[in-house]
């Protein structure tokens, strides 16, 4: 090692010394050159935000403890029309926002980062093979989705992708391999969300190896800072795009570029929206879009007390109805601005985790009982920075099947179900015969993404329609 490294690890020893985090170099003197390079790159990394780190954990800690609650009111909602809404709002709102999609305004952006473990699939999420008769996966499908509004509109619409440390390759690989799922390689950008250090109960830095310390994705509120960090937001300025469409990858009913959704944002002048579903059941787990402080935000259905959570109206309806889709609307300069102070408007989640660490001896434990805390950023907490906020209803049947669990509700089964519903009612709906013992059903977005695209294709029944629209009888494939 020459002398200016040397002087350069003894700096960094020195920096986290100061914040009482000198046993991150404690194995220093039996590591070999490569986990020297590794553990002084990292440590490097970690040390330019180290002091915000541990205000943000002490923070986030401390308002756990914090027993006075929030003021929490409804939401004002723009409803749907079989609710309440105003159906001329939503042709006018469909046109402002087919003439944004027209003017090159909006980008795709879909958070990735997650993995198949929970399903069971070694893989990243993006790849989970959902398609009810080919089995294509969550990313082919979305892409089938971009490239039909790039069939409509005539010019490409860019999509953002966002994987994790743990995905990134896995998915670039995919991307290669499947020809970028027919869109443009120029119009795919992606890149990898930032990681984050963990700590112990005592405040100190978790190691995971002698020569590594343990650190996690920084949640899906990191999209934000990562867009500005991997220069995809200067990327989205210089196509001319102002407007960001968000969505997570586990979702294959989100209607990608939604031009009402896209007119109602721009209507309002608003800087993030969030689309909602209509909350029947009062139980039902699921985040609610409210105002919080006065802010519009979200409240967590463990965080929404019972008084409010079974509070109606006079029509006997859910006073707390809007149920959080995690599908936004962003404009890239407000994304700018909440990434440039995100320490400030995007504060650090802490959560108690069973986190792999290594004992004095080196020796690797794998603890039974949560051991320390992870930081995370949610993207909705950017929403009381904004200036304006548009909130959406949704139709959930049409717009949200998340694929969470391996089994029951929110699984592939059950995506796979209410997929077949979909394409069923749109075909129903435009005259094409499908046949009574037709099980499965899958249609090629890139040629028919909605009821409209099925009425105009006009085919009599699914054997016209080639490989276009697939099916399948009987409960197997």
């Amino acid at each position: 090692m020459t002398k200016a490294r040397a002087a350069d690890i003894d700096d960094l020893r020195s920096r986290f010394a100061a914040h009482g985090q000198e046993h991150v170099f404690a194995f220093w003197d039996e590591l070999d050159a490569g986990s020297r390079t590794a553990l002084g790159s990292q440590a490097a990394r970690i040390a330019e935000e180290l002091g915000d780190l541990i205000l943000a954990r002490d923070k986030a800690l401390g308002q756990t403890d914090d027993e006075r609650g929030p003021a929490i009111e409804p939401v004002d909602a723009i409803e749907l029309p079989r609710d309440g809404g105003d159906s001329t709002r939503f042709e006018a709102a469909r046109a402002r926002g087919e003439a944004m999609l027209a003017d090159g305004r909006v980008a795709a952006f879909v958070v990735a980062g997650g993995q198949g473990t929970r399903l069971g699939f070694d893989a990243p999420k993006g790849a989970y093979p959902v398609g009810p008769v080919t089995d294509r996966s969550l990313f082919a499908i979305q892409a089938q989705k971009i490239r039909g509004l790039i069939r409509r509109l005539g010019r490409p619409v860019p999509w953002y992708v966002m994987t994790s440390e743990a995905t990134d390759a896995e998915t670039r690989a995919l991307f290669e391999a499947e020809n970028h799922f027919g869109l443009s390689e120029n119009d795919v950008w992606i890149f990898p969300q930032a990681m984050v250090p963990a700590f112990d109960f005592a405040g100190r830095l978790i190691l995971e190896a002698p020569h590594r310390i343990f650190e996690s994705p920084d949640g899906h509120g990191g999209s934000l800072t990562a867009l500005a960090a991997s220069g995809a937001l200067d990327d989205m300025e210089r196509r001319g795009i102002d407007t960001i469409f968000y969505y997570q990858v586990d979702n294959p009913l989100v209607r990608i570029g939604d031009p009402v959704y896209l007119g109602f944002h721009d209507e309002r002048s608003a800087e993030m929206s969030c689309k909602v579903v209509r909350k029947i059941d009062p139980m039902e787990k699921v985040g609610i879009v409210a105002r919080v402080d006065g802010d519009v935000g979200i409240v967590e259905y463990t965080e929404l007390d019972d008084e409010r959570r079974f509070a109606r109206n006079e029509a006997g309806e859910l006073l707390y109805w809007a149920g959080n889709l995690a599908i936004h609307v962003l404009n890239t300069g407000f994304v700018r601005r909440v990434s440039e102070r995100a320490f400030e408007l995007l504060p650090f989640h802490a959560s108690a985790k069973k986190i792999p660490c290594i004992d004095a001896e080196a020796r690797l434990a794998t603890p039974e009982e949560p051991n320390g805390v992870k930081l995370e950023r949610f993207v909705f907490d950017a929403l009381a920075s904004a200036k304006q906020v548009c909130v959406l209803e949704a139709s959930a049947k049409d717009e949200f099947s998340p694929i969470k669990n391996a089994t029951g509700n929110d699984s592939p089964d059950s995506c796979r179900q209410d997929l077949t519903a979909q394409y069923r009612r749109w075909l129903e709906s435009a005259g094409t015969e499908v046949a009574a013992d037709i099980q499965q059903i899958e249609i090629d977005h890139s040629i028919i993404d909605g009821p409209e695209d099925a009425a105009k294709a006009a085919f009599r029944n699914v054997a016209e329609a080639g490989d276009v629209i697939r099916v399948a009888s009987g409960m197997g494939q």
